[in-house]
């Protein structure tokens, strides 16, 4: 029975060691700026992601990785999931495609462009 119990707790260790370092990603700038320009997202977000072409659109340019991440996954969730997923037609079409290594580079790249994002004091 204790053998069992070994066998068992050793492939939980595993497979909780496997999913760690599957959702552990170098993302990749380069990969984040072909995204970025094969998805024509300075069409609204204006050049370098930090000139919008209108109020109501976002500047991107140095944000966080990790906020770009999550805004983007939110945007493939959808309002099907009302605690988590955002509501847009434009972006849920944009990022549909993308798997979550995709995500990663996309914020990735924003976070190393330079822009006039400000944090409050």
């Amino acid at each position: 029975m204790n053998q069992r119990i070994s066998k068992f707790a050793a492939a939980v260790a595993f497979l909780g060691l496997t999913a760690v370092s599957a959702g552990a990603h170098a993302a990749d700038v380069d990969n984040g700026k072909a995204l970025v320009a094969s998805h024509n997202c300075a069409a609204c977000h204006g050049a370098n992601l930090n000139t919008p072409v209108s109020p109501e659109y976002p500047k991107l340019a140095g944000q966080f990785n990790d906020y770009i991440f999550f805004a983007l996954r939110a945007y493939q969730v959808g309002a099907g999931n009302p605690l988590f997923g955002r509501n847009n037609a434009i972006m849920a079409a944009q990022v549909q495609g993308l798997s979550e290594s995709d995500l990663h580079d996309i914020g990735a790249y924003v976070q190393s462009l330079p822009g006039d994002l400000v944090q409050k004091k």
